[in-house]
């Protein structure tokens, strides 16, 4: 009897599963998308964590802010908006650009000038274009001894 019934469940479970159509492939992608615009503060104080807001434009709704495509070089950070875009089937995606900020969080952990490169995009002979910003670390405030 137990034979009987591991072979039915094996032959339901066969005959009820979900095929993978080899043709198809995902329906969604990733998308570096430009940033337009950067709130970045003048100046940092060595081990304080800061916000750090960016702006760009989403084209439509099949556009979904994803993450940060993050890169460390010494004192250089590149900085990307990474966006899935899903697939409209053909069909024209709903809605229209809106610009969106997103955030990061930055420790400071360095008491160098760090060097920020936000992707702007691609010009027309395909060089990637970045918005560069250069940010000094102070050590803070000095606290003064009141007794001197």
């Amino acid at each position: 009897m137990k034979k009987c019934t591991l072979v039915f469940i094996v032959l339901f479970m066969i005959f009820t599963s979900c095929s993978v159509d080899e043709g198809s492939g995902p329906d969604f992608s990733f998308q570096f998308m430009p940033i337009e615009s950067v709130e970045v503060p003048e100046e940092f104080i060595h081990g304080e964590t800061y916000t750090i807001n960016v702006n760009y434009t989403q084209p439509n709704l099949c556009y979904e802010f994803n993450s940060f495509a993050y890169d460390i070089d010494e004192q250089t950070r590149t900085v990307a908006v990474v966006n899935t875009v899903y697939d409209a089937g053909g069909d024209p995606c709903p809605g229209e650009p809106q610009v969106v900020s997103v955030g990061f969080d930055f420790t400071v952990t360095s008491t160098e000038t760090y060097v920020f490169q936000f992707y702007q995009g691609g010009n027309t002979a395909g060089v990637d274009q970045y918005h560069i910003v250069e940010v000094p670390v102070s050590m803070g405030r000095q606290s003064v001894d009141p007794k001197n």
